[in-house]
């Protein structure tokens, strides 16, 4: 799909109300199908080689690879994803204009695979017990936080493969508590059922970080998203969300990619050289949010300029 430089894709004043209502705008198409099939072989094929990836392969994981966290600093094709106007323009409309991408991360799910459980997230401690983000708490909106996740399907993201489920509206009042902490239990993978649904969340239960131990979300409310490849769908990290069991054939998977954006005014890791989570460590040495769109006026947080391969990360200018 082309884009000239004058094409503006924020939202109007209609869709802002309607994600302010909701928490969550989509699905929206970014690539046409058949583009997004050439765009994820390509992919694949660049994905295996890791030489100038900015973490190293020892932080392969059983729960999830959290070494494959940030591959948009190593692999061209996720550089300019992150960059995508129709995204990041989206992303700025609700944002401001001065926007960092600080965190990118692959969502495969295979044949078998459990659903994922429902949570929120507002600073991210949820499995590595520290924040991974903060907000300057005089200025937030939204008292305790959140990034704005733009998740893209790219491959098709089916009921039977394991979906995305959301709860509209559930983005302003936080159910967890970040500060608890999970037990982590690769045994605990694809071996629970919950409210008869087999549901984990990469090693841990997420209903340890409830507030009230008692509390069950009200699953009344959700609804799966169903997207075809290409399309992606936009979201606060504190809407109640959640996946679906794969339950389709051996020969379908779903793959999802989500690119998480704050203002420049959000500390990104406060205090934080390295990152344990999902029976894994990576160390932040090589880490650099990118400035997407505008100006960063803070000076907070350390910036990547250019990808490892020398991607120029151009921001959005407005």
């Amino acid at each position: 799909m082309t884009t000239s430089q004058e094409t503006d894709f924020r939202l109007s004043a209609e869709e802002l109300a309607r994600f302010e209502r909701d928490g969550f705008i989509g699905p929206i198409k970014i690539f046409e199908p058949e583009e997004m099939t050439e765009l994820w072989k390509t992919t694949r094929r660049q994905l295996p080689d890791r030489s100038l990836a900015i973490y190293p392969d020892d932080a392969l994981s059983s729960g999830t690879n959290i070494s494959n966290y940030d591959r948009h600093l190593d692999v061209d094709l996720l550089s300019e994803h992150i960059m995508n106007r129709r995204i990041v323009d989206r992303v700025a409309s609700i944002l401001g204009p001065d926007v960092l991408c600080w965190r990118t991360e692959f969502f495969p799910k295979y044949p078998g695979d459990e659903g994922t459980d429902w949570h929120q997230a507002a600073t991210f401690a949820n499995a590595s017990k520290k924040p991974q983000i903060m907000w300057p708490t005089e200025e937030s909106e939204i008292p305790f936080g959140g990034t704005i996740t733009v998740w893209t399907a790219f491959t098709d993201s089916t009921k039977e493969n394991g979906c995305l489920q959301l709860m509209p509206g559930t983005h302003r009042e936080m159910n967890y508590d970040e500060s608890k902490a999970m037990d982590y239990d690769p045994d605990a993978i694809n071996s629970r059922e919950k409210e008869g649904v087999k549901r984990g969340f990469f090693g841990y239960d997420y209903r340890q970080l409830q507030k009230d131990p008692n509390w069950k979300p009200d699953e009344s409310q959700a609804f799966p998203l169903v997207m075809k490849r290409g399309e992606c769908v936009i979201f606060w990290s504190t809407l109640m969300h959640a996946s679906l069991p794969h339950t389709g054939s051996k020969k379908d998977y779903r793959m999802g990619f989500a690119a998480r954006y704050v203002p420049t005014k959000v500390k990104i890791y406060p205090d934080t050289d390295q990152v344990a989570e999902y029976g894994g460590g990576i160390t932040l040495d090589n880490y650099g949010a990118v400035l997407v769109s505008g100006e960063d006026t803070y000076g907070i947080n350390t910036l990547a300029t250019h990808s490892r391969r020398g991607y120029a990360f151009t921001p959005r200018r407005w």
